[in-house]
């Protein structure tokens, strides 16, 4: 890391401490603030409080109708439930659908999903991944009878069904004399998806006439499945697909987000850092309501809600098709799901829950880092070894760039005793814009400029920027150990406590990782090494030392709750860049750079545009402070 990358990651730091600073929130602010998380929080007990009601009633209700007499509760639920009243009444259990990779379990009670477990994965407690079982999951279809009433599938029991396919369970909701409503699910060997098919059997003359479409409601609480709770919840998102445009989410940040999507949408994902259950539809979702809001402290993440329409036929001639997704968030595997899907209406893009950034780091992300990530994958074993070798391709790819930012600095370095020269000659401020004037003609003249270091810097920033996106949400490393590291996808912590430290805990977290002190003290040998090293003679801005020091402490805090691949990468690779540098050293001979410089001198000079520019500017305002109302009195 040369001087110019420090004063690039420099500026980058001051503009997001002066955003910070700048917009932190005034007294009132905070003030405004509480009331709305005490608000937020007195409208969950509010409704937790309304469950809870809701429920016992439920209880008494039932207990109530248990004692009546058969006549008098068959009458009572056909006045509730009409055709379904029969349906209304049942056993509570599960049927199962397994593959090698999932376990799936429909309830009886409204038949829906509700309970999922991934067969191939552990959470960070070794326990199995459970996507979400009863108690954190609902799913459910309003149905509305042709006497008017309000039917809910959750509030029924449906009768599963074996059919001739093993992998196919139908839960029918019974409405008697052969009129049914089919739940038909089907789980694919080998797969992660899961279709999901409603169909009318004769319900024409029990649902209302003009029932061309069905509302659902569908929630689920996202467990906690990784070590860091505070880095994953900036993962855990309620993602949606719009039918034929782009993917899009609630915010990770707020406390309560929510949205009203006037147009089609083709999925909507609940999404955790590295798995997620999706539920697709052929046609589209219509009128669809997101909601996700934030619980304090536990181990549930975020609570997702979805109120939505989907197209229905009454006569059961057209299926409701839609497919359920539980999964990992793996980047090729997603994406693999559109091969061979030429048209846009049906691509699902489900590699979009990948966090991989936005634009150009994505392209970067997509057709250069994951592509050389895996087929490196293909030959080591140790992800360890894999990211110091990715490390080093792709410092040799950056080499270039690298050299030519070096070969700027060390042009300017050697020219330093004839810029002290100048400082001598035109001292104080009144002569700074001559001294500015003749050290720029010194430059010009000699072929060096301080902004040729700057555009090499630039060009690195894409790939840079697009291996911090990559290296947190990459599945593979999950669980992959290296040496004190036990998990290369979350902090590597040497140092833990519990207590709850203000401040400190908020920011840094309760732990210090190593691969981030390592990180940070490289970086701090470096500044000093490379500022020494790299001094042009040029005056710096008063307290610049204190804050180039100042920078590798932030990127402690910032980087100590990261996932320990990616400080071990910017670890390795500052370390690569010492050696670098070192080489840039040892093998770029000053002296001829110097007397080649002093040849260019000689030559007549072209000033490039920038030059001209600058020339001008410093002209201007030499005329402007000449003119006799600026002249000092």
């Amino acid at each position: 890391m040369d001087r110019n990358t420090i004063i690039g990651f420099l500026l980058i730091g001051i503009v997001l401490f002066a955003f910070s600073y700048l917009n932190r929130p005034t007294p009132e602010q905070q003030a405004a603030r509480k009331h709305y998380e005490d608000s937020i929080a007195l409208v969950q007990k509010t409704q937790a409080q309304l469950e809870q009601k809701k429920t016992s009633e439920a209880e008494a209700q039932k207990k109530a109708m248990a004692q009546l007499p058969d006549s008098m509760l068959r009458d009572s639920l056909k006045s509730s439930y009409g055709d379904f009243a029969q349906a209304a009444a049942g056993s509570d259990s599960v049927t199962v659908l397994e593959n090698n990779r999932l376990e799936v379990h429909l309830s009886n009670k409204g038949g829906r999903v509700n309970y999922v477990r991934l067969k191939e994965f552990d959470n960070y407690q070794k326990k199995p991944v459970i996507l979400f079982d009863d108690a954190t999951s609902s799913f459910n279809m309003t149905l509305v009878t042709a006497t008017n009433r309000v039917v809910n599938t959750e509030d029924l029991f449906f009768t599963p069904v074996k059919s001739n396919d093993p992998n196919t369970v139908i839960m029918r909701l019974d409405a008697g004399q052969g009129h049914s409503l089919d739940f038909i699910y089907t789980l694919k060997p080998n797969d992660y998806m899961m279709s999901f098919n409603v169909k009318s059997n004769g319900l024409n003359g029990i649902l209302a006439p003009n029932s061309n479409s069905v509302d659902i409601e569908w929630t689920q609480a996202v467990r906690q499945q990784e070590k860091g709770r505070q880095f994953e919840s900036r993962y855990v998102s309620l993602n949606y697909k719009f039918v034929a445009d782009n993917v899009e989410k609630l915010s990770e940040s707020k406390a309560s987000d929510t949205k009203k999507l006037t147009s089609r949408v083709k999925w909507i994902g609940y999404k955790d850092m590295f798995f997620s259950t999706v539920l697709i539809s052929k046609d589209g979702f219509e009128s669809t309501n997101v909601e996700s809001t934030m619980p304090q402290g536990g181990k549930i993440m975020k609570n997702f809600k979805t109120t939505t329409t989907v197209a229905f036929d009454l006569q059961g001639k057209k299926l409701t098709e839609m497919t359920f997704f539980f999964g990992p968030n793996k980047f090729e595997m997603l994406k693999a799901y559109d091969k061979g899907v030429n048209s846009e209406v049906d691509q699902l893009t489900l590699g979009k829950l990948v966090p991989l950034g936005w634009g150009i780091f994505r392209w970067v992300n997509q057709y250069f880092v994951i592509p050389l990530f895996d087929f490196l994958g293909k030959f080591i074993s140790s992800y360890g070894i894999l990211i110091l070798v990715l490390t080093i391709i792709v410092k040799l790819i950056l080499f270039p760039l690298t050299y030519k930012s070096y070969m700027s600095t060390a042009k300017m370095r050697v020219l330093r005793p004839q810029v002290e020269e100048i400082n001598k000659k035109y001292p104080g401020q009144d002569k700074a814009m001559d001294r500015q004037k003749a050290t720029m003609e010194l430059y010009s003249r000699a072929g060096a400029s301080p902004m040729s270091g700057c555009l090499p810097m630039l060009l690195q920033m894409p790939i840079l920027i697009a291996l911090f996106m990559f290296f947190p949400s990459a599945f593979e490393l999950r669980h992959q150990s290296f040496l004190w590291a036990s998990d290369l996808s979350t902090y590597d912590a040497v140092v833990s406590w519990s207590a709850n430290i203000p401040f400190i805990t908020s920011y840094f977290g309760n732990h210090i990782s190593l691969f981030c002190v390592l990180m940070t003290i490289t970086n701090i040998i470096y500044t000093k090494w490379n500022m020494d090293m790299t001094s042009t003679g040029q005056p710096q801005m008063p307290g610049m030392k204190a804050v180039m020091y100042l920078m590798p402490l932030m990127f402690l805090v910032f980087f100590n709750q990261y996932a320990s691949g990616l400080t071990y990468y910017y670890f390795i690779s500052m370390l690569i860049s010492i050696l670098q540098t070192l080489y840039f050293r040892l093998t770029i001979d000053e002296d001829k750079l110097l007397a080649k410089l002093e040849e260019n001198k000689k030559k007549p000079m072209k000033k490039s545009g920038f030059m001209k520019r600058l020339e001008e500017a410093q002209r201007q305002q030499q005329q402007a402070q000449q003119r006799p109302g600026n002249k000092k009195r």
